[in-house]
C-alpha cells in the first residue's frame, strides 16, 4: 500500500490504520523531536515537555477532521515520513519558541551573530527618533513577509540559537546551501529594511 492510500484510510476514520499510523511513525517523530532538541543541546524531560510536543503534533494532524494529514499529497517523491519529518520539526520549533517568545534584535546566538550584525557589516544606523521598540515592530513586519521555510531558518538560527553546521543536519542539505540561503534571507531583509527608512552603513 503506497502512503496516499494509507493517509486515505487514516483520515476515513479506519481505527486500525490510526493505530497501524501510530505504531509506524510514533518513533520517528520522537526522533526527530529529539534530533532537534539535541543539536540544541536543549534536555526537557520525556514525561513532560517531549510527551507534549508528540500529543501535540498528533494533535494537529487529526484536528479538524485531519486537516493537516489530509494535506499531505506526496508530490515529487515526498515520502509519509519525510513529509510527517518537517511537520515535526515545524511544530517542535514552535513550541520552543513559545518558551521564548521574544525575538531579539541584539541577542547573538552560538555562534556570536545577532540579526543586528548579520543585517550590515557594521551597524544598522538610524534616526533618533527610532526606539528599540519600533526597529522589534519594523523586524518583526520584514520577517513576516519571508517565505515560511526562511522564517523557519531564521527560527532555528537566531531564536533557537542553532549554528549553521547544525541547520545543515536537520535539514539534510549542504553547508553551501545553508550559507546560499541566508545570504538570500539577509538580502531579502536588508532590502525590506531599506524600504522601511533604515539606512545601512557604508
Amino acid at each position: 500500500m503506497d502512503d496516499l492510500e494509507f493517509v486515505k484510510r487514516c483520515v476515513s476514520s479506519d481505527k486500525l490504520a490510526w493505530d497501524e499510523f501510530i505504531d509506524r511513525y510514533s518513533r520517528l517523530i520522537y526522533n526527530y523531536i529529539y534530533s532537534v532538541l539535541r543539536v540544541k543541546g536543549i534536555n526537557l524531560s520525556p514525561q513532560d515537555n517531549v510527551n507534549d510536543i508528540f500529543q501535540g503534533i498528533l494533535l494537529s494532524l487529526v484536528k479538524d477532521n485531519f486537516k493537516k494529514l489530509r494535506s499531505f499529497k506526496g508530490k515529487n517523491g515526498c515520502t509519509l515520513a519525510s513529509w510527517l519529518r518537517q511537520v515535526t520539526i515545524n511544530f517542535t520549533i514552535d513550541y520552543l519558541r513559545s518558551l521564548r517568545p521574544a525575538v531579539s534584535i541584539d541577542e547573538e546566538n552560538e555562534e556570536g551573530s545577532s540579526l543586528k550584525d548579520i543585517l550590515a557589516d557594521d551597524e544598522l544606523s538610524v534616526g533618533e527618533k527610532f526606539t528599540h521598540e519600533e526597529r522589534l515592530r519594523h523586524l518583526k513586519d520584514c520577517i513576516g513577509k519571508l517565505e515560511k521555510e526562511e522564517r523557519y531558518f531564521l527560527e532555528l538560527y537566531l531564536n533557537i540559537g542553532l549554528g549553521l553546521e547544525k541547520i545543515k543536519e536537520i535539514f539534510s542539505v549542504s553547508r553551501g546551501a545553508v550559507d546560499m540561503r541566508k545570504s538570500r534571507i539577509v538580502d531579502k531583509l536588508r532590502d525590506c529594511f531599506r524600504r522601511k527608512g533604515f539606512a545601512l552603513d557604508s
